[in-house]
């Protein structure tokens, strides 16, 4: 290959190379996902995802891809919302699906889910007794950051004016 060739290859790469990296995961949020695992030892894995299924952050082992797991959670958190609101008026709190390798329990957090994986030997009383509050303080806290946020662009939106 000439010079010229092996040049022009190396710049075309460095072109077509795109790094795909998600955004950096909210370290409150991922906090209380590992606090969660290390409370309850038959907890296989968690994460939070948005309501538009983008992935927030994520304790999951290594065999399990997140932002399909993040999707999933959100697909689940919308058919449930619309369930218990067709169905009895009200609002949607935790899905539990019992599977024969272990339990997925998805809790609404605010607009946001909370996914919670477990092997089938858990104590789902005590999986919700310590997961439950979890899915409370992760919604305070991404409530909490999105409205720091608003507040930020409406003080910026003001000085430009």
């Amino acid at each position: 290959m000439s010079a010229r060739k092996k040049l022009l290859s190396e710049l075309m790469g460095r072109f077509t190379k795109v790094a795909m990296t998600g955004p950096e995961p909210n370290a409150v949020v991922l906090a209380e996902l590992k606090a969660l695992r290390d409370r309850l030892p038959r907890v296989t894995g968690s994460l939070v995802a948005s309501s538009d299924g983008l992935l927030i952050a994520h304790d999951l082992p290594p065999d399990i891809e997140p932002t399909r797991m993040a999707a999933l959670a959100s697909a689940q958190l919308s058919l449930s919302y619309q369930l218990a609101a067709t169905a009895h008026g009200g609002g949607f709190h935790e899905v539990v699906v019992h599977g024969s390798g272990g339990h997925v329990v998805i809790y609404a957090a605010g607009w946001s889910s909370l996914m919670v994986l477990a092997g089938p030997e858990v104590n789902v009383g005590r999986l919700h007794l310590e997961s439950r509050p979890v899915a409370r303080a992760i919604a305070d806290h991404l409530t909490a950051t999105d409205s720091g946020k608003d507040r930020t662009q409406k003080t910026d939106r003001k000085e430009r004016i």
